[in-house]
């Protein structure tokens, strides 16, 4: 059974590439939200098992969508991992950082890392 993750991003040709990134593994059933104010609503449509959600957007950051995330009984448990070009490309090749129980990697990240972090996160 393909595991479910949603893209919370503003920039539409990223979460495009990032979901055809994902779904030519094979693993994963991709679904993809560009309204931060709206992350919670399709989270909440789609159940996914893990959230990959940027840091800086326009409505609300990162953090604020987290934070309601967080605060909400379906979704609470669900990991999230923070996609974020602040993460220079020398950042981004040594893997993923962990802030406040939160995984950031930088969106220059390789597809091997990206892939080994959301593996990661699914196990725990």
């Amino acid at each position: 059974m393909k595991k479910k993750i949603l893209i919370v991003d503003d920039e539409t040709a990223f979460t495009r590439m990032m979901k055809l990134v994902l779904e030519k593994t094979g693993h994963y059933e991709v679904f993809y939200e560009n309204n931060a104010s709206r992350a919670v609503t399709a989270a909440r449509a789609c159940q996914p098992d893990l959230i990959l959600l940027d840091v800086v957007m326009p409505e609300m950051d990162g953090g604020d969508v987290a934070s309601l995330l967080q605060a909400d009984p379906l979704l609470s448990e669900v990991p999230i991992i923070f996609l974020t070009a602040l993460v220079g490309e020398q950042e981004s090749t040594q893997g993923p950082v962990t802030r406040a129980g939160y995984r950031f990697l930088g969106k220059l990240a390789s597809d091997a890392d990206l892939l080994q972090c959301i593996g990661d996160n699914l196990k725990r």
